[in-house]
């Protein structure tokens, strides 16, 4: 699938819940596009496994999975969200941040959390990174949805963005900006639950 085409058909995913509020619906309620997919040690799983024709970047990917849990916006606005204030790399000036926990966002698909638990973040571009459950819960990750007030969008460090408030991690806030971030996938579009 060419670039251009795949960008063009997320945008479009991303934009059907808002456009159905204003034009009629476009998708029934409670089946908008799923966002991220929660898969591995789950036990509320609200689908079926890897489909390889249908869940192309997935396959491209090479996971492999029998059962998932989907969320769409609506579902992950509907945890308790979280704000955080962390100085960006990118421009190095504080943003407000917000979104429902990490661990919140789990504990919805039912994972499976005990303290060898990892989990293994994945961004639209292939970027992953395993993070042991114990620093997704002492640093407090949040999965972002919006930033300075606004929804984040695809193509930017959104729609979904898993992050801390590196400033608050006194180990962290001592780095340089551009090594703090490292384990904050930006177009965060799955999580594996690895527990042993």
């Amino acid at each position: 699938m060419k670039k251009r085409q795949f960008l063009g058909t997320a945008a479009v995913a991303c934009a059907l819940p808002l456009a159905g509020q204003a034009a009629g619906p476009l998708v029934p309620a409670g089946r908008s596009p799923a966002l991220l997919t929660v898969t591995g040690a789950i036990a509320h799983p609200n689908r079926g496994p890897l489909d390889p024709v249908l869940d192309q970047m997935m396959h491209k990917q090479q996971l492999a999975f029998d059962k998932a849990h989907a969320f769409d916006y609506a579902a992950l606005l509907d945890l308790a969200p979280q704000t955080i204030r962390p100085t960006l790399e990118y421009d190095g000036k504080p943003h407000v941040l917000r979104g429902p926990l990490l661990v919140d966002v789990l504990g919805k698909a039912g994972a499976v959390l005990n303290e060898k638990t990892v989990l293994v973040l994945r961004a639209v571009d292939g970027y992953n990174v395993e993070l042991p459950l114990a620093q997704a819960r002492s640093r407090r990750f949040i999965v972002a949805t919006h930033i300075d007030g606004k929804a984040m969008p695809l193509g930017g460090l959104g729609p979904l963005w898993a992050v801390y408030d590196a400033d608050r991690v006194p180990e962290m806030a001592k780095l340089p900006l551009p090594q703090r971030f490292a384990a904050c996938p930006w177009a965060l579009y799955h999580v594996e639950v690895k527990a042993s």
